[in-house]
């Protein structure tokens, strides 16, 4: 291959947005004119899950993960100065997808763009939040009749834009295997497509179909990671000839975007992520025939806290020394006929195929919820077990420990901290957009809206039209909340012991003798509070107290702290473990420490578990927390010793 057929490069972005509009669009300006390509935004937990920065639910979350966007101010502000027509930007949102994009058209018009000229994805994958990250609004069958919505409303609105992620990202952050990853998002893509079939004419179809596309993950065994791309680019094709009679090859295209692995990010010796990140990239580069569309980084600190700026640049200058400086756009497939990869491919091809055939059986992705739910915790159990004995190595977590102090932890801790005051401007500049709409046509096209739910219509004009009219984030997921209901998704972790007890003898027997000496079981609530999905690490905690004999509560995630002390009322637990991943640990955690010390409830131990930097975990600890847990704590059973110590009557632990 000659020089002047060298392939283009993939899109390079970083998912990037925090504090506020204002602020994420300074952000973004500044990686576009660092060399970055396209957008990836990232919400905060209170627009994710459709609640306005002032709602009871977002205290402590406005900004922490993301950018707060509450209304048409927000989404212009966001974009102040970025020309949309000439973006391609990608929004990861799911539950609130058709609002979102709902403000990014009413913006892009505001602009002036032609609006069938814009490209970008909205990631509108609602399946996977009931699996594994949690920012559902409503329930499985609504939700996806509004995935559809979006679809059906950009085939003949916005032609260029990809309506749908399937995110499959999410499910290896939960645990799953490469054949579940595989066969768990092909699933879901056709549930999408099944629902979207009855909505085109059969001639347009096809290319509907060929505006789907995905969002994966690469972890870090990048020869099976890199099959794994190849298997999904086959199966894809396969399902769409095969099942949906889809002729054109191009509208086959396995079409997708990649986010490497931030599960297997370590807070012990960090620097050694960047060469995590480079590994797990190579994974989706390197195979010309599965090679990624587009490309974002974490940074080499995601597992203490919020990047800086610099360290954003530092992932966006990995890939553009790949792209730029390497010649490897330079030649085709380097797999091809490698009778490893085509091994490997085909193993990976029927493990997913029999999963798929399952899932058929059950009725398809939106019935076998609960099952999958199920199958990701045990996954990630065993992952979790893997490293706990050592069979997984993970460097500088259970082997080669020993290391000299990084030079790149500066005075703030290597990360980047969010202006506790940011929350309360956000909430001002609400309330200043509140009293300067025009209410009354806010409620018409709020009624219009529920009116066009109810109906069963397609709800993206009405949407667009509620955006121009200035409604919030939290008034359009009401109307959806009123007209469908809300959810709670299953926790994938039941009361019955699972068969992973073996090694856990002697915790099992410390956890017999503490409850013969409390007169009962051992009882371990276990609560997420905030608007935070990341549950592995509850539900993984949950489980193995489970299996080591305690009497656990889990009732799943977003809880207010009032309904946590409420089932400490109810529940009389001797030990609360608390887990929260989005940074909102100390408004919360005290929030609940002063409502259990209100309720009588002060003498319960809590423990506390999360993304906690030095700082925060001394403020917790005099506050009344008794433990206080982060991602370098990874021997559970240590945990499982330490809530039984914590109960212990001294008798029973002298024993």
């Amino acid at each position: 291959m000659t020089a002047t057929q060298k392939d283009r490069p993939w899109l390079i972005r970083t998912y990037a947005g925090h504090s506020t509009a204002k602020a994420s669009n300074a952000l973004y300006r500044g990686n576009l004119a660092k060399g970055q390509t396209g957008l990836s935004v990232a919400f905060d937990l209170p627009t994710q899950t459709g609640y306005d920065s002032d709602h009871e639910l977002a205290r402590g979350e406005v900004g922490k993960v993301g950018v707060p966007v509450c209304h048409l101010g927000d989404m212009r502000a966001l974009f102040d100065q970025i020309p949309l027509e000439q973006m391609n930007t990608s929004m990861t949102i799911n539950a609130t997808a058709p609002w979102l994009l709902s403000l990014y058209i009413a913006v892009a018009e505001e602009q002036g763009a032609d609006i069938s000229k814009l490209q970008g994805t909205v990631q509108n994958d609602l399946i996977k939040e009931y699996l594994s990250r949690g920012t559902y609004v409503c329930p499985p069958a609504p939700s996806l009749k509004m995935i559809a919505d979006v679809a059906e409303y950009c085939y003949t609105n916005v032609p260029k834009w990809n309506p749908m992620n399937v995110c499959s990202y999410h499910l290896q952050e939960a645990g799953a295997t490469p054949e579940q990853e595989l066969a768990f998002a092909l699933a879901t893509g056709i549930a999408v497509l099944d629902a979207l079939q009855p909505r085109v004419p059969a001639e347009d179809f096809p290319a509907l179909c060929g505006r789907i596309s995905f969002f994966v993950n690469a972890g870090i065994r990048f020869v099976t990671e890199m099959c794994k791309m190849r298997a999904f680019v086959d199966l894809w094709d396969e399902i769409l000839l095969d099942r949906y009679g889809v002729e054109d090859a191009k509208f086959r295209r396995f079409r997708y975007g990649v986010q490497v692995n931030s599960l297997g990010l370590t807070e012990q010796q960090p620097e050694n992520n960047v060469y995590r990140i480079l590994i797990e990239m190579l994974a989706v580069t390197l195979s010309k025939k599965a090679r990624a569309r587009a490309v974002q980084l974490p940074a080499w600190n995601e597992a203490l806290g919020l990047p800086r700026p610099w360290d954003q640049q530092w992932s966006m200058r990995m890939q553009q020394i790949m792209a730029f400086e390497t010649d490897l756009l330079e030649y085709g497939d380097l797999f091809d006929g490698n009778p490893v990869v085509d091994a490997k491919v085909e193993a990976l091809k029927d493990g997913a195929r029999a999963e798929l055939a399952n899932l058929d059986s059950m009725g398809g992705a939106i019935a076998a919820i609960e099952y999958m739910k199920g199958r990701l915790v045990e996954s990630n159990a065993d992952r979790v077990n893997g490293i706990e004995r050592g069979d997984t190595v993970v460097v500088g977590v259970n082997k080669y420990t020993e290391t000299e102090p990084s030079p790149l932890m500066d005075a703030d801790g290597g990360i980047m901290t969010v202006d506790p005051g940011v929350e309360a401007d956000q909430i001002d500049r609400l309330n200043d957009w509140r009293s300067d709409r025009d209410n009354e046509a806010v409620k018409a096209a709020l009624d219009a809206l529920r009116a066009a739910a109810s109906a069963g219509d397609n709800i993206m004009p009405a949407s667009i039209a509620a955006a121009k009219a200035g409604a919030t984030t939290g008034e359009w997921a009401g109307v959806m909340r009123v007209v469908h209901g809300e959810y709670r998704g299953p926790t994938g972790v039941s009361r019955a012991v699972s068969n992973k007890t073996e090694g856990l003898e002697d915790i099992r027997d410390a956890v017999d003798a503490v409850s013969d000496s409390l007169g009962r079981r051992l009882k371990f609530l276990v609560g997420k509070p905030g608007l935070d999905g990341h549950s592995n690490g509850a539900e993984q905690i949950a489980f193995r107290a489970r299996d080591c004999g305690m009497d656990i509560s889990y009732e799943g995630i977003r809880l207010s702290p009032q309904q946590i002390v409420d089932a400490a009322k109810t529940e009389d637990p001797h030990v609360i473990g608390l887990s929260i991943l989005s940074g909102s640990h100390i408004p919360l955690i005290r929030d609940v420490m002063a409502r259990l010390q209100a309720e009588g409830l002060g003498h319960i131990p809590v423990m506390v578990g999360g993304i906690i930097p030095e700082e925060d975990e001394k403020a917790l600890l005099s506050s009344g927390v008794a433990r206080v847990y982060t991602p370098k704590d990874f021997e559970l059973n240590r945990i499982m010793m330490d809530i039984v110590q914590l109960v212990a009557p001294p008798v029973a632990a002298a024993e």
